[in-house]
């Protein structure tokens, strides 16, 4: 099953026994297929289209339509908001303050030592609550951070990089893929509000 990238977390908790794919376009299983959101009913038709006809059919369906045949993903679409729906006060001044200090490194230890728990406790807390490993949730917060420093600045990748406390390119690079689909480049020239071209 897949769904809207915003539904994600909600579907997941109100349909724990169902698996759901995050961010995928489309899903098969048994038989049963699942677009994303509702531009990507689009994608499922081409999907369909491909495999009960052919390769070049979907070609002239998406070229006639001026639709992106090969969109797999939403992850470049997609915002991370964090999960918040839950009342575990601790883990939520947790969520707080990594969002407020995206610029340096943070460690699990210091934000068990910052919620008074053993870090075994913590981790276990943190995941429950928020369905994200503590490091998972650290690099999402600063990749969503990294993004919105591209739409609204003129910063290159370096400055953005070092301005959510990342010093290596390529691990950089390679974890902003990883979490929206596209390179730091691409998705700067795709929705940067400001024009690079002089």
């Amino acid at each position: 099953m897949s769904t809207h990238w915003a539904y994600f977390n909600e579907f997941n908790d109100l349909f724990s026994n169902t698996v759901v794919v995050d961010g995928a376009i489309i899903t098969e299983a048994c038989g049963v297929y699942s677009s994303g959101g509702a531009n990507s009913l689009w994608n499922l038709l081409f999907y369909l289209l491909e495999k009960y006809s052919d390769r070049h059919t979907a070609i002239l369906a998406s070229k006639y339509f001026a639709i992106d045949l090969d969109r797999n993903s939403q992850a470049s679409f997609a915002i991370f908001n964090g999960h918040k729906n839950h009342t575990d006060i601790e883990i939520l001044k947790a969520q707080s303050y990594i969002e407020k200090h995206t610029d340096v490194r943070i460690t699990v230890d210091q934000l068990a030592d910052f919620t008074k728990m053993s870090r075994r406790t913590f981790e276990r807390r943190f995941l429950k609550s928020t369905n994200h490993s503590v490091l998972e949730y650290i690099q999402r917060v600063k990749i969503e951070t990294a993004k919105r420093k591209f739409e609204s600045s003129r910063k290159n990748i370096t400055e953005v990089m070092f301005d959510v406390g990342y010093t290596d390119t390529k691990s950089f690079r390679d974890l902003f893929k990883k979490h929206t689909g596209v390179t730091p480049l691409e998705y700067r020239n795709k929705y940067s509000k400001i024009s690079f071209n002089g």
